[in-house]
């Protein structure tokens, strides 16, 4: 055989290879857009909620915050006492479901979790210490922030799985165009 015939050999080979790898990814493409698709459009929803109450429960924070600094802080973050939540309904410096976001955000807040060890002073609405945080207490909130670094953690090796297959596609659809122009320039 010549050269030249080995040469239209290989591209002929090459182009059949081409051929079934796009077909392969068009039909990987299309079953993962018809699955995907719905996903998507309620991922958006659902994440436009979630920042518009995560803005609600910050704006509620700072005005507890304003409202009542010498117990609470972003910076000297101490752990409340034991129904807090009634003495702020019953002060009715602010609406119940604002009392309610704030002390949720706040009270879930990595900050305060850290500051829950046993032992340490619980604070009133005056700032005074009223009562301390028992073991038991404590220990809750060391297992709340090892769920929330779990979840961070599982988080990320999501995202870099994500990244990674993402690279992956790109990959092949450079591969996919190469070959696609070699088919182009082999056809003529």
């Amino acid at each position: 055989m010549s050269e030249l015939e080995n040469l239209q050999t290989s591209v002929e080979t090459l182009l059949q290879e081409c051929e079934q790898r796009l077909v392969t990814v068009e039909q990987k493409s299309q079953a993962k857009h018809r699955t995907t698709e719905s996903q998507t459009v309620n991922q958006n929803a659902t994440g436009k909620n979630r920042s518009k109450n995560r803005a609600a429960n910050q704006a509620a924070l700072e005005q507890l915050i304003e409202a009542y600094p010498q117990t609470f802080s972003r910076d000297n973050v101490r752990p409340l006492k034991i129904g807090i939540q009634e003495d702020l309904i019953a002060d009715e410096k602010l609406a119940r479901n604002r009392i309610k976001r704030a002390l949720a955000t706040y009270v879930r807040s990595i900050a305060y979790l850290k500051s829950v060890v046993e032992d340490v002073e619980r604070v009133d609405l005056k700032g005074e210490a009223c009562g301390k945080v028992t073991a038991g207490e404590a220990e809750h909130a060391a297992g709340r922030l090892k769920e929330i670094r779990d979840q961070r953690r599982e988080r990320q090796q999501e995202e870099r799985r994500q990244e990674r297959e993402s690279r992956q596609k790109q990959k092949e659809d450079r591969m996919n165009r190469k070959l696609e122009a070699l088919l182009n320039k082999g056809g003529r």
